[in-house]
């Protein structure tokens, strides 16, 4: 019996992955950076993103990162454009059914209740949980596992709800049947992980048997 559906914020809950990439792109152009292309880093993390951009530099990477906050800050994401207006009706309808709602994400957890407060999901949900709280980002499955515990439930009583194929791998990881939600036209990532993979937010109902 499903007592608890684990969403990812980004990717999932709103459509930011292209939004994060450009942006971050146009900062570092500021910085000196010339892209052909824009990298896709999504569904990755912090870590991840900067040892990308700067691999050999640490006190340059660092700089790179904190130069980051104020341009974030001054280009904020247009949550009302992006967000998946799927997520409150669907939480709705889980609640209803008795099951527990939370976000577990690599964000920090400012990014995530920056979401939450946009699409009104504060009293639709039983936790928020950031991986940067849990000393391990995904692909590593510690923010599912700590999240599952602070449920109160086990790894076969939850669905985990994703897209990226770290996400996917952390969700498989934790012992959770894990969902990958079919990214947009155009997004390319590898979902052949995942248990299933789903079209829309409402195939999740279908998994509660």
């Amino acid at each position: 019996m499903i007592k608890a559906v684990l969403f990812d914020n980004d990717g999932v809950l709103v459509d930011t992955e292209w939004f994060y990439n450009r942006r971050r792109a146009a900062y570092l152009e500021t910085k000196g950076f010339v892209f052909d292309e824009i990298p896709d880093l999504s569904g990755t993390n912090d870590v991840y993103v900067w040892e990308y951009f700067e691999p050999d530099d640490p006190v340059r990477r660092e700089e790179l990162k904190q130069g980051y906050l104020p341009y974030m800050e001054a280009h904020p994401v247009p949550y009302d454009e992006l967000m998946n207006r799927d997520a409150r009706p669907v939480m709705e309808a889980l609640q209803e059914r008795g099951v527990k709602c939370a976000i577990a994400s690599s964000g920090q957890i400012e990014m995530i209740q920056q979401l939450v407060d946009a699409a009104g999901l504060e009293d639709v949900l039983d936790l928020k949980l950031s991986a940067h709280d849990c000393g391990a980002f995904k692909p590593d499955p510690a923010v599912y596992l700590r999240a599952m515990e602070l449920l109160g439930v086990e790894p076969e009583e939850c669905l985990v709800v994703e897209d990226s194929p770290f996400g996917i791998e952390a969700g498989v990881r934790s012992g959770a049947r894990t969902l990958a939600l079919k990214p947009k036209e155009g997004v390319e990532l590898d979902q052949s992980a995942a248990d299933r993979v789903i079209d829309s937010l409402w195939d999740v109902l279908e998994e509660l048997g």
